[in-house]
């Protein structure tokens, strides 16, 4: 499997991080803390982990060690340490509390990151308060109070950091425990909901929900109870209805799944009621899947209660092409459990209260494969549930994708056909994984190896041999001894290298064994970006050992092995990581090409969906008549407004009626399905309205302030009216332009070539719907 690559947005807070965290430690202040809010699925570990190992590098006059506490129920810290270890692969070095600290050392190494059970470590007898956990009290062997004391004596700087803060890392106990005993020089709480409020942090990094959704790390939209009214049976029950819906949904994802042409089984969750209903409840979905040949016999069916687990294990429940269909649980599954391919989530009323909360929304919010499909279904969670009102709270998780408003399109809309213009994906700078078979083939010609010469190890190891040193490797350092430097001429010693006849060798840390195994493929790059491009280029190293030599950088110190032997051939193996990246650049060039060719989507017969959702903390509803867009049940229109030049133009056009039939307001979120227009270099202008006159023009609207990002006005403004001349040619009824307001009237910008009201007033028309 190949290493991973951190997403823009992640390489983005990364290095926030890192200069927050450099500018705290200029200043002499004590508990230095920095608030890491991410969303749910945005790869928050991932993040922490790249933090760690840059950090490392940015700080080397310090000796920095790291605790890594898991706050939660469970095996969190099991689940932490895993993917730590994972992504580190062997530096820096990563241990279980438990398992390395039970006595037997007395401090932590310089970095290295001890992760910590949260719920284990902080707990004390009520009665004696003494702690509980062996690892805390007085013995004859060292207690972790008395490592982190010894760590503090050496020097060492304590880089703490709280995974999932919000659960419980406020509480006394844990202040006592962090505040007075750990005492950490940095401590960096990582939580979608972080409970912090300002002035109690000094720095604050945030990931937006928004940009997650953009690189298809997590689904664009929740909707609650799709079309649970086209179930046509007069005598089904509320319970019946939502479980039958989800039913449904789940074969329709698996269907589009398949022609997609992905190996994903979409996951139901079902929840059930905490109280005495609850047992009732699972007897009904029990027989109810049944009825559909779906059980536990056959797999398809698990159960997750603290009371019975059955076909429950991650590694049955979790890979995409688990054949577990439907899960059962009662309350939130543990923090930190993830499964992408969970889908769709059933809640069943509690019996004392109609409203709910959907705390357990997050486990249907992460995308199977990390990426959005052509299919938008498959880009989206489901909920069905058997209630009349649903809260959510906004500090549970990210709530921008919760849509539980259901608005429809009037019948008088008729097609309008546009052309539609939608961009995604970028490019990074950065080297990719068809690096990997570059890579393979310089390095099979050298060593003349026949490529996919697989299991002649010996062989190919003969042929090594014939070129560069692979035996008895120790990188050792050779350092000046015995200099003296004559004070008299100490003014010009920088005009001349400073040598000596002396010298001594000592072996390389290994930590400076991995950081100039990594200078050497940083400078032979050729300028593409060395943060997201080594990783890959190790991997490719990793993988061409693997398979010509069968040496597993994962085993047996195998990673060393590989840089042992790199490094002490380092002017050949220069010469051929410089080799792989010339020939590779054509082929990238290639990929960007064909890259810049899918950052445009275009639809050449765009429309206004038929029904929409919105979610109920964004948009808000009001009672005017002709917007396009309206609620069935309560009749209200939803309108999110950025801006109060927004809202006084739909007051303007409601009293148009005379002269306008509907009115639209365009999504403000990137989205495929709202209209956009092409400007500057593959940027998308999504006007805020299109207007439909009753003489059956289509007006094209985006409101402005005056005077406001007066550069970017232009290029909108000028696109529009290419956009509009462009599309009238082809037999389009379309106007349009840039809307202001000055003083008490609405003015309008409809010139080829766009100057601000105050560079040319004479330009903006009073707005009239003649």
């Amino acid at each position: 499997m190949a290493i991973k690559e951190l997403k823009r947005y992640q390489e983005k807070a990364v290095e926030e991080l890192i200069l927050k965290a450099k500018l705290l430690f200029d200043k002499n202040i004590d508990k230095r803390t920095i608030v890491f809010q991410a969303p749910t699925g945005s790869g928050k570990t991932f993040m922490l982990s790249k933090y760690i190992e840059q950090i490392i590098d940015e700080l080397e006059d310090k000796d920095l060690v790291f605790l890594w506490i898991s706050i939660g129920k469970g095996n969190l810290h099991i689940q932490s340490y895993d993917s730590l270890k994972k992504e580190f692969q062997g530096f820096p070095e990563v241990h279980l509390l438990e398992q390395e600290y039970f006595g037997s050392k007395d401090s932590i190494d310089k970095n290295e990151v001890v992760v910590v059970n949260w719920e284990k470590l902080r707990t004390k007898d009520r009665q004696t308060g003494e702690w509980k956990n062996i690892l805390m009290k007085d013995s004859e062997k060292w207690s972790f109070r008395e490592v982190i004391r010894n760590t503090r004596e050496e020097g060492k700087t304590i880089i703490m950091v709280i995974d999932e803060s919000h659960s419980n890392a406020t509480s006394e106990r844990a202040k006592e425990l962090r505040d007075e005993i750990i005492q950490p020089d940095l401590t960096i709480e990582m939580s979608a909901t972080p409970v912090l409020r300002e002035g109690e942090y000094n720095e604050k990094v945030v990931v937006q929900p928004n940009d997650v959704i953009e690189e298809g790390m997590i689904k664009k939209e929740i909707i609650i109870n799709e079309n649970i009214d086209q179930i046509n049976d007069d005598e089904i029950t509320s319970q019946e209805l939502i479980l039958e819906a989800a039913y449904k949904k789940r074969l329709q994802l698996k269907q589009l799944y398949e022609q997609e042409g992905v190996k994903v089984n979409p996951l139901v969750l079902i929840q059930l009621p905490t109280s005495e209903a609850g047992e009732d409840k699972k007897a009904f979905v029990e027989n109810f899947l049944a009825s559909k040949d779906i059980s536990y016999d056959n797999h398809k069916l698990a159960v997750w209660l603290s009371e019975e687990k059955v076909n429950n294990e991650k590694e049955l429940v979790t890979p995409n092409e688990s054949e577990v269909e439907f899960l059962i649980f009662k309350q939130a599954i543990d923090t930190g459990w993830d499964c992408p391919r969970a889908q769709i989530l059933v809640r069943f009323r509690e019996i004392r209260s109609i409203v709910f909360e959907i705390q357990t929304v997050g486990r249907i919010l992460r995308m199977p494969e990390a990426r959005h499909y052509k299919n938008e279904i498959l880009n989206k969670g489901y909920v069905y549930t058997n209630v009349k009102s649903i809260e959510v709270k906004k500090e549970t998780y990210n709530p921008n994708i919760i849509k539980s408003i259901f608005v429809k399109r009037k019948e008088i809309y008729k097609p309008l056909k546009l052309r539609s213009y939608y961009r995604h994906r970028v490019d990074f700078g950065d080297i990719t994984s068809s690096f990997y078979e570059v890579l393979e083939d310089v390095f099979c010609e050298f060593f003349d190896i026949e490529k996919n010469s697989l299991e002649f190890y010996n062989k190919n190891k003969e042929k090594l041999k014939n070129k560069i040193n692979i035996e008895g490797l120790e990188n050792q350092d050779e350092i000046i001894l015995n200099k003296e430097l004559d004070t008299k001429f100490f003014d010009q010693l920088t005009e001349s290298k400073i040598t000596s006849e002396q010298t001594i060798k000592a072996h390389l840390s290994q930590e400076d064994l991995h950081h100039i195994f990594e200078h050497l493929i940083k400078v032979n790059l050729g300028g593409f970006a060395p943060k997201r491009s080594i990783p890959t280029f190790k991997y490719a190293l990793w993988r061409w050992f693997k398979k010509y030599l069968n040496i597993n950088y994962r085993l047996n110190n195998g990673a060393i092995y590989i840089e042992n032997i790199i490094l002490n051939n380092a002017d050949i193996f220069s010469k051929l990581f410089d080799k792989a990246i010339r020939e590779y650049k054509p082929i990238k060039e290639k990929e960007n090409k064909k890259k810049m060719e899918e950052l445009e989507e275009w639809n050449d017969e765009w429309e206004i969906e038929e029904t929409r959702n919105y979610n109920p903390y964004i948009y808000k509803p009001f009672d005017y008549k002709l917007s396009l867009y309206v609620s069935p049940t309560n009749k209200k229109v939803y309108l999110n407004f950025d801006s109060t030049i927004e809202k006084e133009f739909v007051e303007l056009l409601e009293q148009k009626e005379d002269k306008i039939l509907w009115w639209w307001q365009n999504g403000n979120e990137h989205m495929k399905s709202n209209f956009g227009i092409k400007y500057g270099n593959f940027s998308t202008f999504q006007p805020d309205f299109l207007v439909m006159l009753k003489d059956g023009r289509l007006g094209i609207f985006d409101t402005k302030a005056s005077g406001n990002r007066e550069e970017n006005n232009k290029l909108k403004a000028e696109a529009l009216q290419r956009y509009i001349e462009e599309e009238n040619k082809k037999g389009k009824n379309l106007f349009g332009g840039l809307i202001i307001k000055e003083g008490q009237h609405f003015r309008i910008n409809s010139k080829k070539e766009y100057f601000s009201f105050r560079e040319k007033p004479e330009d903006w028309e009073y707005l009239d719907f003649k």
